[in-house]
C-alpha cells in the first residue's frame, strides 16, 4: 500500500510535468508527444481517482497541493478531453474537490472554480459570444450546434478523402500528402468517438501514391487496440486495409485471439468459433496476404507446441469460418488457390476445400481415396534431401481434419477388406513424420484392431472388456504414439455408430481414459466430432445425445 503511494506520487510529478510541456498542445511536436501517452496518462487519472475518492477534499489539497493546476492542464487540453474516457474520469477527479459543505470563503472558490472545469468540460469546446448568439438565433443550443458541426466537418473530410483516393495520378485535385498525415495524427486521440468513424474509415482506405506509408503509426496502432476492444466499429473492407498497410496490427490480432484462447478454460471448440469469427480474422484472410500472414502463425503455434491438438482443432475451426467467409464473399474465388496455399499442390486443395454435402454420400469413399493417392504422391515421390513437402502436405491435410474423421467412419462401416488408401491417410494424419516402414507397422496394427471391431459389431453381446481387449492389439505404450491416438479414435467411433456401442459406452470409457492426458483426448474427439456434425447437417439423435452426455460427464472429472 505504501509503495502504492510512493508510485503515484513518482506519477503525479511527472504528468505534472508533461502537462506544463505540453501546453495545450500548441506546436507539431507537443501534438505527437501528447498523443503518445493518451492512454499512460487515462490509466494515471484512473489511479488518482482511485486514491482521491478515499479521501476528503481537505487531506487531497493537503497531499496534492498542486491537484488544481494538473486537472486544469488536463481539462483544457483538447486533445486529453476527447480520448476515450479521460473526459469522464475528469469530471469524477473534480467532483473528488468539491467541499458539500464550505467553511469558509477559500472552499467557497474552490468549489466555484471547479464548478467553471466542470462547466467547461461538458461544454467541450469553448464558445465566442457571437458564435452562441448565432446558434440560439437558429433555434440551436450550442452543445447541439457544435456536435452538428463536428459531424459535418468528419463527412466533409471523409468525402474529400475518398475523391482523392479517385482520382489517382490527377494531382491538381489531389489532397496533399502532408495533409493526409496530418489528419490521421488528428485521429489519434478521436477515434472513439462514434461521429469520427466515416473519417477514421475513409483514412485507412484511402491510398496515396507516395514511395512510403504517409498515415502516422501511432494512428495504425490507436485504430487496431480501439477494434480489438470494440471500442470502434468499422466494416471488414476497413479492417482489411488497416491489417494489409500495417503488419504489426494483423500479428498483434492474432496473438490477441491467442490470448483470449489460452486465457480461458477448455473451451469447447463452438466458443472457440465465435471467438475467432469475432476478430474479423476469417472475413479479412479472404485477402490472401492476410491469410498467409494468419496461417503462417498458426503453422508456428503448431510448431511450438509439437502439434497439439488443441491447436489443430482451432485451426480446423479457422478453416471452417475462412470457408464460409470466401463462398459469403464470391461464390467463385477471387483468388486462386495456389496464392492461399502456395507450397501444395494445388489440385489437393481443391479437393479438399470441397464441401461433403455438395457430395452424394455414395461417393465419399471414393472421394477419399483419391485425397489418400494424391496426398501419398505428393509425400512419398518427393526428391531426394527434400523435407518441406511431406510437412507441407501434412500441414494442409490437418486444415480441413473433417476427411480424416469421414475416413475412420468410413472404415467402421465398411464390411469388406479395409480400404489400404484410407489406413494409409489415417496413418499419415496421426503420424506426419513417421518413416514409410513405420507408417506401415501402425496401418497393419489398425487393420487388426478394425478386424477384432467388425466383428464384435457381429456379435450379439459386447462388453466393455473386449473393447480393452480391441485396443490392445497396438505395440506401442504411449497413449501419444500415433497408432495409439487412432486407434482410441476409431473405438470411440465404434462406441457412437456401432448398434450395440451405446450400451458399453460409459464402461468402456472409463477403462479407456485412465490417465489425465486420454480424458482430455476423448474429450476433444467427442467435441470435434460435434462440431463436425453440426457443420455437416448430419442427422444423428442418438449418437449426438449420447456424445453430449459422454462430454458433460468427463468435463465434470477434469
Amino acid at each position: 500500500m505504501a509503495q502504492d503511494s510512493v508510485d503515484l506520487s513518482c506519477d503525479y510529478q511527472f504528468w505534472l510535468q508533461k502537462l506544463s510541456v505540453w501546453d495545450q498542445a500548441s506546436t507539431l511536436e507537443t501534438q505527437q508527444d501528447t498523443c503518445l501517452h493518451l492512454a499512460q496518462f487515462q490509466e494515471f487519472l484512473r489511479k488518482m481517482y482511485e486514491a482521491l475518492k478515499e479521501m476528503d477534499s481537505n487531506t487531497v489539497i493537503e497531499r496534492f497541493p498542486t491537484i488544481g493546476q494538473l486537472l486544469a492542464k488536463a481539462c483544457w487540453n483538447p486533445f486529453i478531453l476527447a480520448y476515450d474516457e479521460s473526459q469522464k474520469i475528469l469530471i469524477w477527479c473534480l467532483c473528488c474537490l468539491i467541499n458539500k459543505e464550505p467553511q469558509n470563503s477559500g472552499q467557497s472558490k474552490l468549489n466555484y472554480w471547479i464548478q467553471g472545469l466542470l462547466s467547461h468540460i461538458l461544454s467541450a469546446l469553448r464558445f465566442d459570444k457571437e458564435v452562441a448568439l448565432f446558434t440560439q438565433g437558429l433555434g440551436y443550443a450550442p452543445i447541439d450546434y457544435y456536435a452538428g458541426l463536428l459531424k459535418n466537418m468528419v463527412l466533409s473530410l471523409a468525402s474529400e478523402l475518398r475523391e482523392n483516393h479517385l482520382n489517382g495520378f490527377n494531382t491538381q485535385r489531389r489532397m496533399a500528402p502532408e495533409r493526409v498525415a496530418s489528419l490521421s495524427r488528428v485521429c489519434v486521440p478521436l477515434i472513439t468517438l462514434p461521429d469520427v468513424d466515416p473519417l477514421v474509415e475513409a483514412l485507412l482506405v484511402c491510398h496515396g501514391h507516395e514511395p512510403q506509408e504517409i498515415l502516422q503509426q501511432e494512428f495504425f496502432e490507436a485504430v487496431n487496440e480501439a477494434v480489438l476492444l470494440k471500442k470502434i466499429s468499422l466494416p471488414v473492407s476497413a479492417v482489411v486495409c488497416l491489417w494489409l498497410r500495417h503488419l504489426p496490427s494483423l500479428e498483434k490480432t492474432m496473438l490477441h485471439l491467442f490470448e483470449k484462447l489460452i486465457s480461458s478454460e477448455r473451451n469447447c471448440l463452438r466458443r472457440i468459433e465465435c471467438f475467432i469469427k469475432d476478430s474479423l480474422l476469417p472475413q479479412a484472410a479472404c485477402h490472401p496476404a492476410i491469410f498467409r500472414v494468419v496461417d503462417e502463425m498458426f503453422r508456428c503455434a503448431l510448431l511450438e507446441t509439437d502439434g497439439a491438438p488443441e491447436v489443430i482443432a482451432t485451426i480446423q475451426v479457422f478453416t471452417q469460418c475462412f470457408v464460409e467467409a470466401l463462398e459469403k464473399e464470391n461464390k467463385q474465388l477471387r483468388f486462386a488457390l495456389k496464392t492461399y496455399f502456395p507450397y501444395t499442390s494445388p489440385s489437393l486443395a481443391t479437393v479438399l476445400l470441397q464441401d461433403p454435402q455438395d457430395i452424394p454420400q455414395g461417393q465419399w469413399l471414393q472421394t477419399l481415396k483419391h485425397i489418400s493417392e494424391l496426398l501419398r504422391k505428393a509425400v512419398e515421390d518427393q526428391t531426394h534431401g527434400s523435407c518441406r513437402g511431406p510437412f507441407e502436405s501434412w500441414f494442409l491435410f490437418i486444415h480441413f481434419g473433417g476427411w480424416a474423421e469421414m475416413a475412420a467412419e468410413q472404415l467402421l462401416m465398411s464390411a469388406a477388406e479395409p480400404p489400404t488408401a484410407l489406413l494409409w491417410l489415417l496413418a499419415f494424419y496421426y503420424g506426419p513424420c513417421d518413416g514409410r516402414q513405420q507408417r506401415t507397422q501402425t496401418m497393419v496394427q489398425v487393420k487388426a484392431v478394425l478386424g477384432h471391431l467388425l466383428a464384435m459389431s457381429r456379435s450379439t453381446t459386447l462388453s466393455a472388456q473386449d473393447l480393452q481387449t480391441a485396443a490392445r492389439q497396438g505395440t506401442d505404450t504411449d497413449p501419444r504414439a500415433p497408432a495409439q491416438q487412432l486407434i482410441r479414435h476409431l473405438l470411440l467411433n465404434f462406441l457412437l455408430w456401432a448398434p450395440g456401442g451405446h450400451m458399453i459406452a460409459r464402461d468402456a470409457i472409463t477403462l479407456m481414459a485412465h490417465t489425465a492426458e486420454i480424458t482430455h483426448d476423448i474429450i476433444g474427439f467427442l467435441d470435434q466430432t460435434l462440431y463436425r456434425w453440426d457443420c455437416l447437417g448430419i442427422e444423428s439423435p442418438r449418437s449426438g445425445k449420447l456424445a453430449r452426455e459422454l462430454l458433460k460427464e468427463l468435463r465434470t472429472q477434469v
